[in-house]
């Protein structure tokens, strides 16, 4: 009879080989090789973007040892994501089979599989942090907290966190949080990918202002709020100008919502929030006055060099 060292055992290895099919080495940086996975089998690959410095001619080794090239599709810096398309086509990937992280729990064993050289590299650990939604200090979404004891160790960031059943739980990256073991879940992935791949960007919306944080004078300072963003620019034709917005304008709050600093708009400008008219509250000239601003449409980067 099988001990419980030796039923692990086996679960790992099992695991290992069953998601790392799907890992690939990603030749993009001086700094040395990284990791990727494939996201389709059509030759789509997901990277970490801060492991891949260049755009043309990324090195990819594949699961069965074959070389291969690819380019990057597009970027998202606030996710740590890249996308690659293998070229030329015709190249057959294997996606991984993946898993929603809301099956995890504090304490689940996990494996952090990577590819820094020909064979795929393992790394046991554990799920040591779980949350909600966050945003990335460069303003990202992500859908779910996930954070794993896996020392990041050189290659890892654009490998998978699998469980012990193989399945995909998301796209580990040290490139987050410095030092730290985080992976990027499904949703996320599927949201940033899909629009990487639709329009060469992750779309946000723009209301067409530059900002700086002040202090609010007290008679228009609220509860729990002493700061708020003054307009120092209005771009020509944006939807802040359409709004009314003024240079010296201090804005306060969008949808009830106190803004505080320029990370504080970002959820105002996701992507399904362009074309919406949101409410805004801006004190001027010593008076508060509500206007509507409608989230203007990005450039699609796409589109732009086609």
């Amino acid at each position: 009879m099988a001990s419980v060292a030796e039923e692990l055992s086996g679960a790992a290895a099992a695991a290992v080989e069953r998601g790392g099919r799907s890992v690939l080495r990603v030749e993009g940086s001086r700094r040395g090789p990284s990791s990727g996975v494939a996201w389709s089998a059509d030759g789509v690959v997901v990277a970490a973007h801060h492991s891949v410095e260049w755009d043309e001619e990324v090195g990819l080794g594949l699961s069965d040892g074959q070389p291969a090239r690819a380019t990057v599709v597009g970027r998202d810096p606030t996710t740590d994501v890249a996308v690659l398309r293998v070229q030329p086509p015709g190249v057959a990937l294997t996606p991984p089979s993946w898993a929603e992280a809301d099956r995890l729990k504090v304490g689940h064993f996990v494996l952090g599989l990577s590819r820094p050289g020909r064979t795929v590299r393992a790394t046991l650990g554990v799920v040591n942090a779980l949350g909600e939604e966050w945003r990335t200090l460069a303003g990202g979404k992500v859908d779910r907290y996930v954070q794993s004891d896996i020392d990041p160790r050189p290659g890892f960031s654009g490998g998978l966190l699998v469980d012990l059943a193989g399945a995909a739980i998301g796209l580990n990256t040290s490139g987050l949080l410095r030092g730290s073991a985080t992976a990027l879940p499904v949703p996320t992935l599927r949201r940033v990918v899909g629009s990487l791949l639709t329009h060469g960007q992750v779309r946000r919306g723009l209301f067409g202002i530059g900002t700086m944080t002040v202090r609010l004078p007290a008679p228009a300072a609220g509860p729990g709020q002493a700061a708020g963003l003054l307009v120092t620019a209005v771009q020509p034709g944006s939807a802040a100008e359409a709004a009314g917005l003024l240079l010296g304008d201090v804005l306060m709050s969008v949808e009830g919502q106190p803004v505080a600093s320029a990370g504080d708009l970002l959820p105002f400008l996701e992507e399904e929030k362009i074309g919406r008219e949101l409410g805004a509250r801006v004190l001027r000239a010593g008076q508060v006055h509500d206007v509507r601003v409608k989230v203007g449409e990005p450039e699609d980067r796409a589109r732009r060099t086609t």
